[in-house]
């Protein structure tokens, strides 16, 4: 099951679908237009029997309606089974034309800004049963701790108030995060081998090219993927890492090459194991690989994802000598971009809690996918990099609240919480769907999971709960899912994959419950 990448075909039903639901039509078309509003294949998912799972902007009067993106369930014969959207049947609106100027949003949106950029442009927004036009206002700039910020700000385009805001840029630690304690062989295809020691990871196989006299940290096998040293700038392009003999890295954070090393093999196991598990090939899945930046900034606590560039940024931490390139930051920050390239969970509310969590979720397959003995997979995350200097991880799965901050159970207002923190939600699902409750140690770690309403969960391995979670995001998943709509979104996953009355959907269901989220 992977996303393929559309071909021109037969004009279909799609847009009515929005209005009459199920019903018979053919297959998916690029665009489709009824009326004043449209639609756009933006991704689509296909089984192996055949049948496809088709997502979709909207547009109204050319506008795009931002919350209005559906998936469409053909089967093979192109019947609709049904739809999944969480935007309004229709729009409609009793005028386009807005009230308050795009300068004045601007300056609404970002008042005071001396640095930056803030750039408006008109919309639908429709939430729930909620519609209004609307200007959405980028603010592009940087956070005081370093961290690229873009930020959209939706305001009413006839009153002027701020109806949802949201952050672009995702992170792998909260921002503003600072220290608080004490400081394979050659490809098959192409490519040259080479070997490298991070600091977290090696010796490790790295796939390098070769450039005149010297080699280049670039992955001609896995869609040239590279690394660049960011030189303790946060802007610029960097430098591209090269080396004379193709052995990078000694394994201090002194030699530079070190990190370069440990986000390069990050990316390259967080490739393989996409490949490998669900035959997707890259990010967006069209074989061309992302650009990881090391050495951002100084005593920069943080990673991040960002769309704009398609690539990875790292920190070195405090002092600069805990950088934040360990295999599950990588892992987890690549699948940022996968998040982006199919659900589009936005980063705000249960949905940013939801983009949260399959970051933490396929982060943590990656670490368990590599096998590598320096950094063995575990349920702890970012237990490497000590972000806080306390000896502790930043998050914990099995239990998220014994980080202090992290809900471990969903409650009315969860999506008000920081998304790093209401990940722990999905994460406590994903750990009891996976292992299940109670005592267990795995790869030497203890863990002991509650459930929130003292029931007794049975988990169904890790890589059967993923493969239910990875179909979810793929073909049910839109961009403002709720905790709720993620429970619906399992269940029909695991009946795709296992059956309606087998064990493993049973599972997600008590799974959901054990963390508090029912129909």
């Amino acid at each position: 099951m992977r996303p393929t990448r559309l071909a021109p075909v037969v004009a279909g039903a799609a847009l009515a679908l929005v209005f009459t639901g199920p019903a018979t039509a053919s297959a998916p078309a690029e665009s489709s237009a009824r009326g004043a509003e449209a639609l756009v294949v933006t991704d689509s998912v296909t089984d192996p029997d055949g049948s496809r799972h088709v997502h979709y902007d909207r547009t109204y009067a050319g506008l795009p309606v931002l919350g209005g993106d559906l998936i469409v369930h053909y089967a093979p014969d192109g019947t609709v089974r049904g739809t999944d959207r969480l935007g309004p049947v229709e729009v409609r609106l009793s005028s386009v034309t807005p009230t308050v100027a795009a300068r004045d949003a601007a300056g609404l949106a970002a008042p005071g800004l001396v640095a930056g950029t803030a750039t408006p442009r008109l919309v639908v927004w429709a939430t729930g049963d909620a519609q209004a036009l609307a200007w959405e206002t980028t603010i592009s700039g940087v956070d005081s701790d370093g961290t690229p910020s873009e930020a959209h700000v939706i305001s009413d385009a006839r009153s002027g108030g701020q109806l949802d805001r949201w952050e672009a840029v995702t992170t792998f630690a909260p921002r503003g995060t600072t220290a608080t304690g004490s400081d394979a062989a050659r490809s098959a295809t192409i490519g040259d081998a080479g070997t490298g020691t991070g600091y977290y990871d090696g010796p490790v196989a790295l796939t390098t090219t070769k450039s005149g006299a010297s080699y280049q940290l670039k992955d001609p096998s896995r869609g040239n993927q590279s690394t660049v040293d960011m030189n303790n700038a946060t802007t610029g392009a960097g430098t591209l890492f090269t080396d004379p003999d193709n052995k990078w890295g000694d394994g201090t954070v002194a030699n530079r090459q070190s990190t370069g090393v440990d986000v390069q093999y990050g990316a390259a196991m967080t490739w393989d194991f996409y490949k490998t598990t669900y035959g997707r090939n890259g990010i967006k899945d069209n074989g061309k690989g992302a650009m990881s930046k090391a050495h951002y900034g100084r005593n920069y606590v943080n990673a991040f994802w960002n769309d704009g560039c398609f690539c990875m940024t790292y920190g070195d931490g405090a002092q600069n000598k805990h950088p934040l390139t360990a295999l599950d930051v990588a892992g987890h920050e690549m699948s940022h971009g996968v998040t982006s390239a199919t659900a589009k969970l936005r980063y705000s509310g249960e949905s940013g809690g939801l983009n949260e969590a399959n970051s933490d979720i396929f982060g943590t397959m990656v670490e368990f996918y590599a096998k590598n003995s320096k950094d063995v997979g575990d349920y702890l995350i970012g237990e490497k990099v000590d972000i806080f200097g306390t000896g502790k991880p930043l998050r914990y799965m099995d239990d998220p609240k014994k980080d202090g901050q992290s809900l471990s159970c969903w409650k009315v207002g969860a999506g008000n919480s920081d998304v790093h923190y209401s990940s722990g939600i999905g994460n406590h699902f994903f750990y009891l769907l996976s292992e299940g409750s109670g005592a267990k140690t795995i790869n030497g770690v203890s863990y002991n999971s509650p459930t929130c309403d003292g029931s007794k969960v049975t988990g169904i391995g890790r890589d059967a709960a993923a493969k239910i979670w990875y179909t979810a995001l793929t073909k049910y998943m839109t961009a403002t899912t709720t905790y709720k709509d993620a429970r619906a979104a399992t269940l029909k996953a695991a009946t795709d994959l296992y059956g309606a009355t087998s064990a493993q959907y049973k599972a997600v269901d008590a799974s959901w419950k054990g963390v508090a989220v029912t129909a």
